[in-house]
């Protein structure tokens, strides 16, 4: 086509490959205005109103709204910056594919149910901030007016899910539960009953006491388990040793003295602690920040509450 030859729209659409309906469609919106017009008053396009088109359907291809492409054609942007834009819009599309794909692939092994999947689809369609402000939500509940121990609190605070942009499908999976878990109200109440207590001991004097290196859990979790491989029931005279240094190592990091009025302390404490789904929530936290998951406790605090409702 050399720079003096019009065409028609049909004509047009036929070296392009467009549809007609798209370039009369474009014209109407004075992306691509006709040249000129025959005396019937047919529209004719010359060689700058084709490359003025096929920049237009590269625009468009990339996603580039129509509005945006007009101000690019009246120079009112740059191409660059229209280019910076979409690339951040496309990273964004891209995250969102990734995590939708991870979501589904979790849905596929779970066997989800239709109210499930719905759920799920709702929960893995959260912005980053809005998943930490899920999070946050539930925290603020759980502690909203009582003065529960400041250290625990914290954690809860600044513990918050950061799903990377191409998740695994287990730290999907991790999430959609989590989110899940945190809008359960039977789980929200447990821990707000576990937040009550620990004010309500803070006001009586109390001290919290912190295992801030861990170690008393480890113990529990040493002991226990030895005691359990062993085949040693946590009601049976064999267990009276293991549970007797246990109860003597709460003691010591309550600064408290063990004896009946201790343990039935320490048995009620460790009874409101003993959800299981407090415990998930910290694990689901870790599989989605791809930290390791500590090892479950669960187990070994089941059998040490057993050996001191016995004694």
């Amino acid at each position: 086509m050399d720079g003096d030859t019009l065409h028609t729209i049909g004509e047009l659409a036929a070296l392009t490959g467009l549809p007609v309906r798209t370039i009369r469609f474009w014209s109407d919106e004075g992306v691509v205005p006709p040249t000129d017009r025959t005396p019937a008053g047919y529209r004719l396009y010359d060689h700058d109103a084709r490359a003025r088109l096929d920049l237009v359907r590269t625009l468009r291809d990339l996603g580039v709204d129509l509005a945006t492409v007009q101000r690019l054609l009246a120079r009112e942007t740059t191409v660059a910056e229209v280019a910076a834009v979409h690339a951040e819009a496309l990273d964004a599309q891209i995250r969102t594919l990734r995590l939708r794909r991870a979501v589904l692939r979790a849905v596929a092994g779970r066997g989800s149910s239709p109210e499930e999947l719905e759920l799920m689809n709702k929960i893995a369609k959260l912005s980053d901030q809005e998943r930490r402000r899920l999070v946050q939500d539930f925290v603020d509940q759980a502690f909203d007016g009582l003065d529960a121990g400041p250290e625990f609190v914290a954690k809860m605070r600044a513990t918050l899910p950061e799903l990377p942009e191409d998740p695994t499908a287990e730290q999907a999976d991790a999430w959609l539960e989590l989110g899940e878990l945190v809008q359960d109200e039977d789980f929200r109440a447990s821990v707000r009953r576990m937040a009550a207590y620990q004010a309500r001991e803070r006001a009586e004097g109390a001290r919290t006491g912190t295992d801030e290196d861990g170690r008393l859990v480890a113990t529990v979790l040493a002991r226990t388990t030895e005691a359990r491989e062993a085949g040693i029931a946590p009601d049976s005279a064999a267990a009276r040793p293991v549970v007797d240094e246990l109860a003597e190592a709460f003691a010591d990091l309550f600064a408290r003295t063990d004896g009946p009025r201790f343990r039935a302390w320490l048995l009620e404490r460790l009874e409101t602690g003993n959800d299981p789904r407090a415990e998930r929530y910290w694990h689901l936290i870790a599989i989605v920040n791809g930290n390791p998951v500590p090892p479950g406790l669960g187990p070994a605090f089941d059998w040490l509450i057993a050996g001191l409702r016995t004694r």
